[in-house]
């Protein structure tokens, strides 16, 4: 079986390996991949967003699948234009992956199918936004978000008035996010711990596939800037089975029957971002894809033919396929470039790797890399992950930091408190 990843990160890799691990006789391609994917797949120098050149890479090598890593592409139709050309692919349509890519839609969704989720306002001008914020309806700290795609950056938890009206002006009158901040969504501000839960799709039936927890800040004991993820772990010791049945129940099943009546099916890997409140469960967000790095913990736990089961769901029947999730605990560690999530410097020469995926129980996935006159160096802010999976978090902690402190590159820097939330979690429970 030929199969096709699209993308190039950590998350990709992660894909390519599990698809790879679980079933042995595929020839994995991904595109464009990067220079640590390219030693577990054959790469092709095709950007992720570009649609055409990937159907045309898909009818030129006759691939038996694509799936479909990063959220873009979703946004631009890729399924829609690979199903209308008979190329079997998996992930949502383009009408379904707005529960990602338009905050505002995936709001008024949950709104017409009973999810629960935050409070909120939708607003067309920064005037209106401004005077929902003058009004106090919200309060503070309040959310506001740029409707569209903003790589991750376009969501603002201010704790004051005057931020909140910043973030209105830097969205909808500075166009910070261009487009994606043509509308914006305003939202109470929600408190309890998060966990990102996992389920996988096929238009009718859906199937819990794992959980995890991330880390979004910067350094130590979340603080300094957001990111798009320092390191995560699974699964979530919050998410026992009475909360996956809670999920599955009230959040899950309603999102894949308000698609399939609203005429859209939905079909692919859904994450659901969940704030666990004193009221219960509700939702942050949705991706319509595996989340980075939490794909790079729970992939890995995952037992059974990824591959036949991917082509399950996008043929509507993935009831039929036996998905376990094993054992034991993943914890991922981000190394990422000095500056991240600021401007960073690339180029820069790695050290170490081999080394680490040597030590018992250690994965090192690649996000940013490249190489340059024949060695690996970084290519971006999010360099690796470094995962370390044993049977309790206190020894995947220490595999995954033990493998860390192999690697080495100027300026890397990490969190040295990945899935130490873990062991605070089962302590108190």
């Amino acid at each position: 079986m030929k199969l096709l990843v699209v993308g190039s990160g950590g998350r990709e890799h992660a894909l390519v390996r599990a698809l790879a691990r679980t079933a042995p006789n595929c020839e994995v391609t991904c595109a464009p991949g990067n220079a640590g994917i390219g030693r577990d797949a054959r790469l092709f120098p095709v950007d992720a967003g570009d649609v055409e050149g990937l159907l045309a890479l898909a009818d030129r090598e006759g691939f038996d699948l694509t799936v479909v890593g990063p959220e873009l592409p979703l946004d631009r139709g890729i399924v829609d234009r690979f199903r209308a050309a008979s190329h079997r692919i998996f992930g949502p349509s383009a009408a379904a992956a707005r529960l990602e890519c338009s905050k505002a839609f995936a709001k008024d969704f949950m709104a017409r199918h009973g999810i629960p989720t935050a409070r909120y306002r939708v607003c067309a001008s920064a005037q209106e936004a401004q005077s929902i914020l003058a009004g106090g309806e919200f309060g503070v700290p309040v959310v506001i978000k740029a409707d569209g795609l903003a790589a991750g950056k376009g969501v603002v938890v201010a704790s004051t008035r005057a931020e909140a009206e910043a973030a209105v002006r830097g969205a909808m009158e500075d166009r910070q996010f261009g487009d994606a901040g043509a509308r914006v969504v305003i939202e109470e501000c929600l408190s309890g711990p998060e966990v990102s839960f996992f389920a996988l799709c096929d238009g009718t039936t859906a199937i819990p596939i794992g959980t995890a927890q991330d880390h979004k800040r910067a350094y130590d004991d979340d603080r300094g800037p957001n990111t798009g993820g320092m390191g995560a772990f699974a699964p979530s010791p919050l998410a026992d089975d009475e909360l996956t049945v809670r999920v599955m129940r009230e959040i899950v099943e309603p999102v894949v029957r308000g698609m399939r009546d609203e005429g859209h099916e939905y079909r692919g890997f859904l994450y659901v971002g969940l704030i666990l409140t004193c009221n219960g469960p509700k939702v942050i967000e949705f991706n319509v894809r595996f989340g980075d790095p939490e794909a790079q913990v729970v992939l890995p736990m995952l037992d059974g033919n990824l591959p036949a089961l991917l082509i399950a769901a996008g043929e509507g029947r993935v009831a039929s396929e036996r998905v376990t999730v094993a054992d034991g605990a993943s914890v991922g560690v981000v190394l990422a470039s000095g500056g991240y999530p600021g401007a960073v410097k690339t180029g820069v020469p790695i050290e170490g790797i081999e080394e680490a995926a040597q030590v018992p129980g250690v994965e090192v996935f690649h996000a940013a890399t490249a190489v340059r006159d024949g060695r690996l160096v970084t290519s971006g802010g999010r360099v690796l992950t470094v995962v370390g999976r044993a049977p309790t978090f206190d020894e995947a902690i220490e595999r995954a930091y033990a493998g860390v402190n192999r690697i080495s590159f100027d300026g890397m820097h990490f969190r040295q408190d990945i899935g130490k939330r873990a062991l605070t979690i089962k302590t108190n429970n």
